[in-house]
């Protein structure tokens, strides 16, 4: 099972990377769980100091960005 985090304050562009997270995740047919992490303190000890950011199973894949469902694919398989 896939460990997807999404590290942001819960802007417009935080839910829209976790929106095209859960797609790619159910379009790839994975099983999987999304956890959003917004405390400050949280996300820092993940070493990322702009948001959104996107975490797989603990290792950060992007930060700073939204990347379409398409890349995210690339990053979960």
């Amino acid at each position: 099972m896939k460990k997807i985090q999404i590290l942001g304050s819960g802007c417009a562009k935080c839910k829209r990377l976790a929106e095209n997270a859960e797609a790619a995740a159910t379009a790839m047919g994975i099983e999987y769980t999304i956890e959003k992490v917004t405390e400050i303190a949280e996300i820092m000890k993940f070493g990322v100091m702009m948001t959104p950011a996107l975490v797989v199973d603990g290792v950060v894949k992007v930060v700073g960005k939204v990347p379409d469902v398409q890349t995210i694919k690339g990053m979960l398989a």
